[in-house]
């Protein structure tokens, strides 16, 4: 804002805009890949098998002895191809209401916990730490579990329509 004029100039109206629209490219970024990552699991023959090489069972051995909670992989353990299934589903519901805007913050605590359970058995062995993703990719979620998905977004809708509704506007 130009003090002498009280007048706002073209870089706050770009530094609002920009603030406003923060958080998207963040969640275009996180929907994507988590889309990805379900699609490829599921794609993947060699991944989807309890044994072998590749396989989300041998993968899931080979992680236990280094894991924060290896309780978490003998629990997946006991099917790891249902488990598999279940986190590929679990990444493409995630992946596709991220970029949507389809109940964002309960997406977003999805990608959280997908990320904190694969950070807690898979990467945790990791050193240094920050060379694993799954740990980068739970920070990543917060901000959207904190904020949703407030513009561009079906929720962004929903809200409008009942605001107008509320008005008396529908």
């Amino acid at each position: 804002m130009d003090t002498r004029t009280g007048r706002l100039d073209s870089r706050d109206g770009w530094r609002d805009t920009a603030a406003h629209y923060a958080l998207l490219p963040l969640r275009a970024f996180l929907g994507v890949t988590f889309l990805y990552a379900g699609l490829d699991k599921l794609t993947d023959s060699t991944f989807m098998k309890a044994a072998g090489a590749g396989s989300i069972g041998d993968t899931m051995h080979a992680a236990r002895g280094t894991a924060a909670l290896p309780a978490l992989i003998d629990l997946a353990l006991k099917s790891p191809v249902g488990f598999g299934y279940a986190i590929a589903l679990g990444e493409l519901a995630v992946g596709l209401a991220t970029l949507l805007g389809l109940l964002g913050r309960l997406a977003a605590l999805g990608g959280a916990l997908i990320s904190l359970s694969l950070w807690l058995t898979m990467s945790w062995a990791t050193t240094p730490y920050y060379y694993g993703n799954d740990l980068a990719y739970l920070m990543a979620w917060l901000p959207l579990v904190l904020a949703g998905a407030p513009y561009l977004s079906l929720d962004a809708a929903w809200r409008a329509r009942g605001r107008q509704r509320s008005l008396g506007y529908l």
